[in-house]
């Protein structure tokens, strides 16, 4: 009961902060009245009402955290260059946190045509600290991100839609909340494990998700706005759910070619092969460089599924996008490539640098001048 209290009391703040009134309760979905391109119910049914063999298999790529010198020559090798079969560039979504990223990097990234998602300014490891965050909370450390990264990335902040909660930790409403006020567009946190097969396509908050609550709190309130990606799940080799690729328990060790190109393409087929709902290769880069079998497995279907007429590797952004107009892929393949304009960037080195937070220096790479102090909560430009 008095969890319940806290919670309610939580939902209340939040909801100041933005519009002065109460959260209603989400109240099951009318799907007459909730209609694209603004509203769509949590369902297992293509948009569109169209039939799978006329559905694009969507494919969606993500990495989290920092981006780094550690991890970019590997993103260069596996993701430049590379074209879908209607010889557009491939999308890629990185969810980024602030600390140990090389903003001159995410902008290398972003030039690419690579979609930058926000993962928090702390990416603090305590599970506890998302779990109750409040809507303040969440602005310090998504809202305020956002305009970090674009600052020092030197990245239009409009082109900065998406988000993952560290740990996949929900924090309730407050995410949406926040979302709202933010200008972010979609959520790619929450995973499903009840809706695999079929798998669940994208949907709004106007009205109550069906989807199952695997990392509580989940939202509860009609919050119109926010797009939920959802993370459908993979199958291991024993039949465990993992929402993400570093996370299945049973997988074929590390250098094992051949199983893990089985393994993946499995996972594929039950999305590919039934309902099409976009695939989720949702991952950490140090995991593909530290297991030899699957980067070569994964660079064996990324050439694959590039040369499928039906497949493309799209970012986040780009499904919510056809969801809201949902067009079949004899049309989609004739779209027009997204052109980019370049995004400028004269890398600068700062350092050292002082925080509150932590006695440590730190050092940080940018893409305009340093700041006085080392960026964090509160401070996010470090002025």
């Amino acid at each position: 009961m008095r969890t319940a209290t806290v919670l309610f009391s939580l939902v209340l703040v939040a909801f100041a902060y933005t519009k002065g009134e109460e959260l209603k309760l989400a109240e099951p979905c009318d799907t007459e009245a909730c209609k694209l391109p603004s509203c769509r119910c949590s369902s297992s049914a293509i948009p569109g009402n169209l039939e799978p063999r006329d559905t694009p298999q969507f494919v969606v790529l993500t990495f989290d955290d920092g981006v780094n010198v550690n991890n970019i020559p590997l993103y260069r090798n596996l993701l430049y260059n590379r074209v879908n079969k209607n010889r557009c560039n491939v999308g890629v979504t990185f969810f980024v946190n602030h600390e140990y990223t090389d903003y001159s990097l995410v902008n290398e990234l972003y030039n690419r045509g690579f979609e930058i998602g926000l993962h928090s300014i702390t990416h603090k490891t305590d599970t506890q600290y998302w779990r109750e965050a409040s809507y303040e909370t969440m602005m310090r450390e998504f809202g305020d991100q956002k305009t970090q990264m674009a600052h020092f990335a030197n990245i239009p902040i409009s082109a900065i839609h998406g988000l993952r909660s560290p740990f996949l930790q929900m924090s309730g409403n407050s995410t949406y909340q926040m979302m709202n006020s933010a200008g972010l567009r979609y959520d790619l946190s929450w995973p499903t494990i009840r809706f695999t097969d079929p798998g669940l396509w994208p949907y709004t908050l106007h009205y109550e998700s069906t989807q199952d609550c695997i990392i509580p709190p989940c939202p509860t309130a009609s919050i119109p706005g926010p797009w939920i990606l959802p993370m459908v799940a993979w199958t291991d080799m024993q039949g465990f759910p993992c929402s993400m690729v570093d996370s299945c328990y049973y997988n074929p060790g590390s250098d094992n070619e051949e199983g893990w190109f089985k393994f993946i393409l499995e996972n594929f087929e039950r999305h590919y092969l039934n309902n099409r709902a976009p695939f989720g290769f949702y991952i950490h880069e140090w995991y593909i460089r530290v297991n030899p079998g699957l980067q070569r497995a994964f660079t064996r279907f990324l050439d694959m599924i590039n040369n499928l007429n039906d497949v493309f590797m799209v970012n986040g952004n780009d499904v919510i996008d056809w969801v809201q107009n949902p067009i079949p892929v004899d049309e989609y393949v004739k779209k027009d490539c997204q052109r980019l304009t370049p995004a400028a960037c004269r890398p600068t080195s700062c350092g050292p640098l002082q925080s509150d937070h932590n006695p440590t220096s730190y050092y940080m790479t940018i893409c305009n001048r340093c700041p006085r102090r080392y960026p964090w909560l509160n401070d996010p430009l470090g002025e």
